[in-house]
């Protein structure tokens, strides 16, 4: 049976309110469906959350650790950015993801060894970092944004480095941009639905072999570049 851990970020909370009881609904009828509430930010807390993913999975391992969890402040030019928000988004965006990989690396590790008779790919054991175009140094034409753009760019940085040090265990590492969707972060205006743009992410990320290992995707496919 396939296991699903939906992790809920206390400090994305605000943002989140209004899909946790959808999410709780969903879990209470399919029993594959785990749903844990964490302050991801409290680093010492992951070691007893990755031991409650272990007994969910019964030994088995993570197959794939989404990193999905993200803030972007309302301060967007220069004359209003504030260090604050910079370091709040940082922490949230770029560290939170590193660290959660981190403690999560043996459940990874346990998955990888678990399926050797599949090549790097999402089936056998992978991180997703939910990144964002406007982490592209190349494609920034409008300049702003400066936490958030600055967080997603690092990421990008951290994911590349995973990529690396993880192959070694046949961890596949990818940087996914997940396209402007009508979201409470993305907006009313905002040109893409959740619900078919969700399909289609998920429809990528289970194409991701090695030689998407290290990239930079959007939630179609396509590469975009750093």
């Amino acid at each position: 049976m396939l296991r699903y851990v939906c992790l809920f970020n206390l400090n994305c909370i605000d943002s989140l309110l209004f899909k946790i009881k959808d999410l709780l609904n969903l879990a209470a009828q399919n029993s594959n469906i785990h749903v844990m509430e964490i302050d991801l930010r409290d680093y010492y807390s992951h070691d007893n959350l990755v031991k409650q993913i272990d007994d969910i999975t019964g030994g088995y391992g993570l197959n794939l650790l989404f990193n999905n969890a993200g803030i972007s402040p309302k301060s967007t030019r220069i004359n209003m950015t504030k260090a604050e928000d910079i370091m709040n988004t940082l922490e949230t965006n770029t560290v939170v993801p590193i660290m959660l990989a981190k403690a999560c690396l043996p459940l990874l590790k346990k998955a990888s060894k678990s399926q050797e008779s599949l090549d790097l790919c999402v089936q056998r054991a992978a991180i997703i970092n939910m990144s964002s175009m406007l982490g592209s140094i190349e494609m920034n034409e409008t300049g702003g944004l400066y936490a958030y753009r600055t967080s997603k760019a690092a990421l990008n940085a951290a994911t590349k480095s995973l990529s690396i040090d993880l192959l070694p265990h046949n961890i596949l590492c990818v940087a996914l941009h997940p396209g402007w969707v009508r979201t409470e972060m993305g907006g009313k205006n905002a040109p893409l639905e959740v619900d078919p743009t969700t399909a289609e992410i998920i429809d990528t990320i289970m194409k991701f072999k090695a030689k998407h290992n290290g990239g930079f995707y959007q939630y179609n496919g396509d590469k975009l570049p750093w």
